[in-house]
């Protein structure tokens, strides 16, 4: 198999979450030679494999082998590797079936190195992620088989491949409100005390406002408002309470502390009740590290761009990896049609993925 082939075979394997479609055991199969550690819970599917080529530094390949549902109206079948128009569609195309084949070509091909080569796989990724990484990470650390340095292959690129690497994520912080009412007539509103009206009143002060102004690595974190419900669903009765969702991506300046006076600032005087919980804490790596010298120049060398080195977007496993002490960085593909219907990339962009891994391979020391 070349890595399009096998990327192929990636995307035909059906593997929403939590189904590995297979492929964790084919993976095991396809490196010979290589140590496998199984980690599995419940019907979460894990796996770290590993071989030691020599003494020197443990560089990892991290991701995900399961997929977000398909949804409908494709052009093609999502779970059919179709190639045509310059592309390859199938769910994963992006997210991250080409990531992984491309770091699983990367080091099947491999011969030599100065130190230990690994991946460390997941089918839980798209779901929950309490069973995945997290599990995988505990069983490294006990059995002090750590990496130094880890990249976690999904896709990074904007405009064009080669374009940026993620050094960094904010973390995400959820809030859950409840503003209390007291329920009444809608022709009596003196009687009542209305939620949705006393809402309104702090909304606008609230709603798309920065917290904090951000920095050179991190944009400023946003209160986001996701949900908000209240009634009946009829016309004559107020409500007698009003649940309001809402998420704030935040970096290093804002922290829950910051989320509750913000909260109680607005709501002062109104009787509520917040509870927040966190999914993710905001982490960068140092863009003068190894691993992220190595993986600019192997970038370069590939694409003849130099990467711009981006802390946006969402989450990833990379949240997990940090707080043990590894250097982690994410690259990968462009990410224009992750989880949308016809995902899709180009041969060029996985094949070139897989030669930028083989050149940071190639060149660690």
């Amino acid at each position: 198999m070349d890595v399009i082939d096998l990327f192929k075979f990636f995307i035909n394997s059906k593997s929403e979450t939590p189904d590995d479609g297979g492929l964790l055991d084919f993976i095991e199969n396809y490196l010979e030679g290589f140590e496998a550690v199984r980690v599995d819970v419940d019907d979460i599917k894990n796996l770290f494999i590993y071989k030691k080529f020599s003494e020197g530094e443990h560089l990892c390949f991290a991701g995900h082998v399961d997929v977000v549902p398909a949804g409908s109206n494709w052009d093609t079948n999502p779970y059919e590797a179709v190639e045509k128009d310059g592309f390859i569609y199938g769910r994963g195309a992006q997210d991250m079936k080409s990531g992984l084949a491309a770091f699983t070509q990367a080091v099947k091909e491999t011969k030599e190195f100065k130190g230990t080569l690994s991946l460390m796989l997941t089918s839980d990724e798209e779901g929950e992620a309490v069973n995945g990484t997290v599990k995988l990470l505990e069983f490294l650390e006990n059995n002090d088989l750590l990496p130094d340095a880890c990249v976690v292959a999904e896709p990074t690129c904007s405009n064009r491949f080669g374009d940026a690497i993620k050094v960094g994520r904010r973390g995400s912080i959820n809030g859950y409100l409840t503003l209390k009412g007291k329920q009444g007539h809608a022709a009596y509103p003196e009687k009542a005390i209305n939620p949705i009206h006393n809402i309104s009143k702090v909304l606008g002060n609230m709603a798309g406002v920065d917290l904090d102004n951000g920095d050179a690595f991190f944009s400023p974190s946003k209160f986001v408002v996701t949900d908000i419900r209240s009634g009946m669903q009829v016309t004559n009765v107020t409500p007698n309470e009003l649940q309001m969702m809402f998420n704030v991506r935040n970096n290093t300046k804002t922290t829950q502390k910051e989320v509750t006076m913000f909260v109680e600032k607005h709501f002062k005087g109104l009787d509520f009740e917040l509870r927040l919980t966190q999914g993710s804490y905001p982490f960068r790596t140092d863009t003068n590290t190894k691993l992220v010298r190595y993986l600019d120049s192997a970038i370069e060398s590939v694409t003849g761009i130099r990467p711009e080195h981006s802390t946006a977007g969402g989450t990833s496993d990379a949240r997990f990896i940090s707080p043990m002490g590894v250097a982690v960085v994410e690259f990968g593909v462009k990410n224009d049609s992750i989880h949308s219907v016809n995902e899709r990339t180009t041969r060029g962009e996985v094949e070139d993925l897989c030669k930028v891994f083989k050149t940071l391979i190639d060149n660690w020391e």
